[in-house]
């Protein structure tokens, strides 16, 4: 099938040696055109920096700045340095998201790869923090309390983290996914009728899983600066 949009076939084409499916280019496709998106959003926003802000360095300055908010009001003034990898995650998850809501175009985070490479960066970047912080001591936060009973909740805490990016990358896959399985059924049972209440019902399911993402991935890097009891 020819896809209306020519920078998808160009996609699929130069990624045809490496045996990648039309899904998986089409969501690399559109990760890329959305990284760029972000990208002039992010210079045409600081080009010409003013202390009474305006137009698009208004908008992006309210957005930063909500986000900013959430994670000192989550993590606390120890969550500062970890602001600039949440918030990328947050606003490149939720312009993915918002994509789906354009005709003809699919949003990335409705691929399970892209949504797994998200939700190991958050697992990576906890134990990172976590040894970084905490050195060896670190391995503390896998023993429980109580010292008999450390190997068996080695185990657990073991398998707990370990089962974070898998519920990370499938509860966001599995919602974005769904709700673009819905709206197109809808579409072509009653295509003049639906599209509005659908789209916004889509407007508000991509910024809650935004925040699911968002949310859960603080939670996670603050356990991990935490003092193990």
């Amino acid at each position: 099938m020819v896809h209306p949009l020519l920078f998808l076939q160009f996609f699929r084409k130069f990624l045809e040696p490496l045996h990648i499916s039309e899904a998986g280019a089409d969501a690399i496709a559109y990760t890329w055109l959305i990284l760029a998106f972000l990208l002039i959003l992010s210079l045409l926003a600081t080009k010409s920096l003013s202390a009474v802000p305006t137009g698009i360095q208004n908008f992006m300055e309210v957005v930063v700045g909500g986000v900013e908010n959430m994670v000192e009001e989550t993590m606390g003034e120890k969550g500062r340095p970890y602001f600039p990898l949440i918030a990328t995650l947050a606003l490149f998850i939720l312009v993915s998201n918002l994509t789906g809501l354009i005709p003809g175009f699919f949003p990335p985070t409705a691929n399970l790869n892209t949504t797994a490479a998200c939700a190991v960066i958050v697992f990576l970047s906890t134990h990172v923090v976590g040894v970084k912080k905490h050195g060896f001591h670190y391995l503390k936060h896998f023993m429980g309390p109580i010292w008999w009973l450390a190997p068996l909740m080695f185990f657990i805490e073991v398998i707990g983290h370990l089962s974070r990016p898998l519920s990370l990358s499938l509860r966001l896959f599995g919602n974005m996914n769904g709700h673009e399985l819905v709206l197109m059924i809808f579409f072509a049972l009653a295509p003049f009728l639906v599209p509005l209440p659908m789209m916004l019902m889509g407007v508000l399911v991509s910024f809650i899983q935004a925040f699911v993402f968002m949310l859960l991935a603080m939670i996670y890097i603050q356990g991990s600066l935490e003092e193990a009891h």
